[in-house]
């Protein structure tokens, strides 16, 4: 009898390890050694546009320091202080905080002194070379030196994470897995191949589909995260009913029963068949 019992319990292990998940579920990036055979181009841009409600901070450098004083006049916002020809146009202000100037629903940046500036769907670059532009048509500075930077990017992580919370982006070239592998990778209950990412773009809110277990994630267009984006994860089965008290007592309860009916079907055929 405890023959028949050993063998019975040795085969119901292996039907509860049969129903393991999968490799093919949790391992990324399934068919990159073909892929990657060869080296490829990346297509996708990964540059950040500039978008209403972002806020940039402008710094302007030129040779002679006393030419940025016209870009001082503005006591609320400030304009940073004098440094070997630098400033910071839309300023640092005390304990390190930075103010910078609002992008308005049209695209449009009000500056002080050189007024309005369009630089909504520009990247960072383009956007300083539109601020040159206007310095000089001015008559403010004949060479002026004008870089751009985004001080508000960032990108929401929810659902099966590890720890779901808030990215701050600190370069404009940051791909999906960059901002999980910050949230401490996809937890146990992360489904690899149910991610999705949401994306604002020119008044259209756009849905991406991502599989993490398959090579092809390199060439989707929201490989490259843009700021505001939001990354869900979508929980298996077992965490949804994790959820709850009651369903998490009824899986183990039914889990349970499951087995020792299997045990006990086992040993009643082994006993008929002696």
């Amino acid at each position: 009898m405890k023959k028949i019992l050993s063998t019975a319990f040795i085969a119901a292990a292996a039907i509860c390890l049969s129903s393991c998940v999968s490799t093919k579920k949790i391992q990324y990036f399934q068919g990159s050694d073909q892929m990657f055979e060869q080296a490829q181009a990346i297509l996708q841009k990964y540059e950040m546009h500039l978008k209403p409600a972002d806020q940039i901070l402008i710094k302007v450098t030129c040779d002679d320091p006393e030419l940025l004083e016209v870009f001082n006049l503005d006591v609320t916002l400030g304009a940073g202080s004098r440094n070997g020809g630098n400033l910071s146009y839309g300023a640092t202000g005390s304990m390190g905080s930075v103010y910078g100037f609002t992008i308005d629903n049209t695209g449009v940046v009000h500056l002080p002194v050189l007024g309005d500036v369009m630089v909504g769907g520009m990247t960072c670059d383009q956007a300083a070379k539109a601020v040159e532009q206007t310095i000089v048509q001015k008559n403010i500075i004949k060479n002026p030196d004008v870089t751009v930077r985004l001080l508000n990017a960032r990108v929401a992580v929810l659902g099966a994470v590890k720890t779901p919370h808030v990215v701050t982006l600190n370069s404009e070239r940051n791909t999906v897995l960059d901002i999980l592998s910050q949230c401490g990778d996809l937890s146990d209950q992360g489904l690899r191949e149910k991610v999705t990412l949401y994306r604002e773009d020119n008044g259209i809110r756009q849905k991406y589909d991502l599989d993490l277990t398959k090579a092809d994630i390199f060439e989707s267009p929201a490989f490259y995260v843009q700021q505001n984006d939001l990354i869900y994860v979508q929980p298996n089965k077992s965490q949804n009913v994790r959820s709850s008290a009651f369903p998490t007592y009824l899986s183990a309860g039914a889990s349970i029963l499951g087995f020792i009916s299997s045990v006990t079907a086992l040993v009643l055929a082994l006993t008929i068949k002696k």
